[in-house]
């Protein structure tokens, strides 16, 4: 860093040492989600298509395929270093799109293929955007973390209104299906900064240094994530942020496919949500979150998602309207991706580095999905037993309340596993990203 630019350095919390892995990290996380956020409107709109009832089969096609799919990205893992195993993921992804747009482009089945695409995206956007989030927690510590994960994932919420911008303007004229090019280069642009990010943490003093395999069995995420309480508390959060996610995702849809007629218009208004909760998001991002997260700690960012959804299921509960249910999904993804989402993404930075990209990658993907399976299938159930919006929504309101008790439990136990893994940690004689004697990276 200069004395040139002491601009850079008010928006970017970064030593000199980290400041480049910083800005490569925000320049990764803004494609991928610039890419993932071109086709998620897409996705919303193919999942109506084909009406709502099919929806639980859908949420469950998509939990299927990840529990096909995590053994082979375990094995990835085990076998492969980061350098090479990560764009490996990106590239599949890209191939997968390619056939997409051929298929939409040419009018192939149709039905079929908008639910295939549906699960398609799920899946890409939960293994894309872990993978992302394993390297940053291999990566950066507890400390760097707090202070830099807002500012990273501010590359994100960039990308995530570039992407809806991008789909606003383009989704009418050019027609849905051409929106998958834009999203393919995207993906190349994420890998690229992946590849430059690797460079900028791979070299030492004494010559660059490729990080290890990570090793152990395609299948340890399991088993490391049952026979650790923590792990297994930050598995239950996840499953809780599904219970929420689920059961609003299903009532927008209901809301939405009775309100709005039209597929155009109906990509329009999901890809609007998103640009507001892009825009809300990323100042939050650049002037509060880590100011937040060193204030007052991971429990309480983490617990105020589902202090959000207590109050929004209460709205519902009041007023079950198309616009109470819009506001509330904007709120909700707004005070994810600004406060909880980063905090999460903090309690994996005290685990070891196999639990890093296997356990989590079990947790953030398999336990995702598989929750909103099967809370898909519990909307179903309540939905035809006659309840509707408001009466679903006070069902809600006990879980939400559990959850954010087990926001507190996971913050106080990540402060203490912080606080002891910095007083254990050895102070090497020089490191290449921090300060003489001061321990800086994970490798």
């Amino acid at each position: 860093m200069t004395s040139q630019e002491p601009w850079l350095r008010r928006v970017v919390p970064a030593t000199p040492q980290e400041l480049a892995a910083a800005l490569w990290s925000f320049g990764y996380f803004f494609a991928l989600l610039a890419g993932y956020y071109v086709l998620r409107p897409l996705r919303d709109q193919m999942g109506i298509a084909g009406g709502t009832r099919a929806l639980p089969w859908l949420f469950t096609a998509t939990f299927v395929t990840l529990l096909a799919a995590q053994p082979l990205y375990g094995a990835l893992v085990a076998k492969l270093p980061r350098a090479r195993f990560i764009p490996i993921v990106y590239h599949f992804f890209v191939l997968n799109l390619v056939v997409f747009w051929v298929l939409l482009a040419m009018n192939i089945a149709p039905v079929i293929v908008a639910r295939v695409f549906f699960v398609w995206v799920s899946v890409f956007n939960l293994f894309a955007v872990a993978v992302f989030w394993s390297f940053m927690a291999d990566l950066f510590t507890s400390e760097q973390a707090k202070r830099l994960f807002g500012f990273i994932g501010a590359g994100g919420t960039a990308g995530a209104l570039l992407g809806p911008t991008i789909t606003i303007a383009l989704a009418v004229p050019l027609g849905p299906h051409n929106l998958l090019i834009a999203a393919i280069v995207f993906l190349e642009i994420a890998v690229f900064c992946a590849h430059r990010l690797e460079r900028s943490v791979g070299v030492r003093q004494d010559g660059p240094r490729e990080p290890a395999r990570v090793g152990g069995s395609a299948f340890a995420g399991i088993y490391k994530m049952f026979r650790s309480p923590y792990l297994l508390g930050v598995g239950a959060w996840v499953s809780l942020l599904s219970f929420g996610a689920t059961m609003l995702y299903f009532m927008q849809a209901n809301v939405v496919s009775a309100t709005i007629k039209g597929a155009g218009e109906q990509t329009r208004i999901f890809a609007s949500i998103d640009l507001a909760v892009g825009l809300l998001t990323l100042a939050t991002q650049v002037f509060a979150t880590g100011r937040f997260l060193q204030r007052f700690g991971t429990g309480i960012a983490a617990g105020a998602l589902p202090a959000v959804y207590i109050v929004g299921f209460l709205a519902i509960a009041w007023s079950p309207g198309l616009a109470v249910v819009l506001v509330f999904q904007v709120l909700q993804r707004w005070m994810n991706f600004a406060i909880a989402n980063p905090a999460r993404q903090v309690f994996f930075t005290v685990v070891d580095r196999e639990d890093k990209y296997k356990a989590k990658n079990l947790i953030d993907v398999v336990v995702y999905r598989g929750s909103d399976a099967l809370y898909g299938w519990v909307y179903d159930a309540l939905h035809a037993v006659g309840l509707k919006l408001g009466a679903i929504a006070l069902c809600a309101l006990p879980v939400a309340a559990v959850w954010l008790v087990l926001s507190g439990a996971l913050g106080r136990t990540h402060e203490r596993r912080a606080a002891q893994s910095a007083g254990d940690a050895p102070a090497p004689a020089s490191t290449p990203l921090g300060k003489p004697g001061e321990p800086s990276w994970h490798r």
